[in-house]
């Protein structure tokens, strides 16, 4: 696969380390936040790795006032 630096700003799924650095929320919390609900329409998992659905989480997060 052809590795391409592709903004995460253009990027559909992240992970969690992409994610941290996008929203500017520690990885730590965002794994707790996936774990907590593992079905939840942001999470995707693949085998033990979580990606994050970025467009997802951001509509979340604009309706929350703390998380």
């Amino acid at each position: 696969m052809n590795d391409t630096n592709i903004p995460a700003s253009e990027k559909y799924v992240l992970t969690i380390k992409e994610a941290a650095c996008y929203f500017g929320i520690g990885e730590n919390k965002l794994r707790r936040l996936a774990a907590g609900k593992p079905t939840a329409s942001w999470v995707i998992l693949n085998g033990n790795r979580i990606l994050i659905k970025r467009r997802q989480l951001e509509k979340i997060l604009d309706s929350q006032d703390q998380i």
